[in-house]
């Protein structure tokens, strides 16, 4: 690996850094170098994939210090007994990566990962280094997102929190079971227990702050996690089920899905094909559920279907549920409380607040209602308006099949 050039490394492990989603962000603290002192600055918007305020998509450097592992996980690229090209960055080569593709404005953060060498804290110093060197050395005020190890030492990890925007920890699988029979070297328990000691740094740090103005922060963007979908035999119910738990007991910032991806030479244990990539989307759309729209994780899971455990992959979420809840609709656009404004299928939290903004000054037509959204068609049967009431359409039998989108081929032109 030493005879590799700096070009050579960033090619194999920025390729290597690709299955890890969970490189968006939101909520850091804004910091800029308007006064001359230092280099970088965030926004407390999107950060990679993500769009600012002005429009901007934003984006970081992703990156392994190294795809060597000591593990031996079936679904990762970077295990150990795979025959990809290794390839290794010093903390040195980070750092002046980072701060010459940030001079060269390709850049406006750093999101870090590694697969484990030597050891878990051995790893971990490595990358703690990278932005203890950013921060102190250069005065780096960018964004740096880093992928902790839970087996790390405890003062890393706080270490770690203190330079970094954000920190993160995958629990890889969903459930106990699937995590050993894929992971076999990797420990449930130890994973959420390095997240519940990241949750108490937070709030330890929360509160000092609050009565001490000089007191250091700790890892202001939160804390996220990545669970890997249809590697093993979960379903969608127990996705649902242990991100909520995940939420409530450790206050995520975020849960990302990540479809599996088949690698080449596949461990035998491993599904011979991946999902399909809608089953992720309807996962986000769940997840964006009990965020935003204030659904429970039984009531999600409601939605899925009674022998599979799974969401269905031709109607989102929101419009299973209501589809299964007929008794609820329609509600009345103009006094139905905001809660059950969320509920109706096509309505999103923006369309909701200028629903009731607007209806304190008249009554709101279906055809007011139509100006907030993409499509009235889905709102019809669970609305009633000024002028209108789906007496016939919302007791249809067949209201479901009418409600689908039939299938259509792309065109490219």
């Amino acid at each position: 690996m030493s005879a590799l050039s700096t070009r050579k490394k960033l090619e194999i492990l920025a390729d290597a850094a690709k299955y890890d989603a969970s490189c968006a962000s939101s909520g850091t603290t804004k910091r800029d170098s308007r006064d001359g002192k230092g280099i970088g600055s965030t926004e407390g918007m999107g950060i990679c994939h993500a769009y600012a305020p002005d429009g901007r998509c934003i984006s970081l450097l992703k990156i392994l210090l190294t795809n060597s592992c000591i593990f031996d996980c079936h679904y990762c690229i970077n295990r150990r007994s795979s025959d990809v090209r290794r390839a290794r960055f010093t903390a040195r080569e980070v750092v002046d990566l980072t701060l010459s593709f940030y001079r060269r404005n390709y850049i406006e953060g750093l999101f870090l990962s590694s697969g484990i060498i030597r050891s878990s804290d051995y790893t971990m110093e490595q990358m703690v280094e990278v932005a203890r060197s950013l921060r102190e050395d250069h005065d780096f005020r960018g964004y740096i997102h880093l992928k902790t190890i839970p087996d790390a030492d405890p003062e890393l990890l706080r270490q770690a929190g203190l330079h970094a925007d954000r920190l993160s920890i995958n629990v890889e699988l969903p459930t106990e079971p699937g995590l050993k029979r894929l992971a076999p070297e990797k420990d449930g328990r130890r994973i959420e227990g390095a997240m519940a000691q990241m949750r108490s740094q937070m709030d330890d740090m929360g509160d000092a702050r609050r009565k001490y103005r000089h007191a250091p922060r700790f890892a202001p963007a939160g804390q996220s996690t990545q669970m890997i979908v249809g590697a093993d035999a979960a379903d969608d119910r127990a996705i649902i089920q242990r991100a909520s738990s995940l939420y409530d007991r450790h206050r995520l910032r975020r849960v990302y899905y990540s479809a599996f991806s088949p690698i080449p030479s596949p461990s035998s244990v491993l599904p011979l094909k991946r999902p399909p990539l809608m089953r992720e989307h309807r996962l986000y759309q769940s997840d964006w559920m009990m965020r935003f729209y204030g659904y429970s994780a039984a009531e999600v899971a409601a939605a899925t279907d009674r022998d599979s455990g799974c969401l269905p992959l031709d109607i989102d979420p929101k419009l299973a549920w209501a589809l299964q809840h007929r008794a609820s609709f329609p509600v009345d656009v103009n006094h139905a409380p905001r809660e059950m404004l969320l509920r109706v299928p096509g309505l999103g939290v923006k369309a909701v607040d200028r629903i009731l903004a607007s209806r304190r000054h008249r009554r709101l037509r279906l055809e007011d209602v139509a100006r907030l959204t993409t499509s009235i068609v889905k709102l019809r049967p669970f609305l009633i308006a000024a002028d209108w009431r789906p007496v016939q359409l919302a007791d249809r039998v067949d209201l479901s099949a009418q409600l689908r989108r039939p299938a259509a081929q792309l065109e490219l032109f």
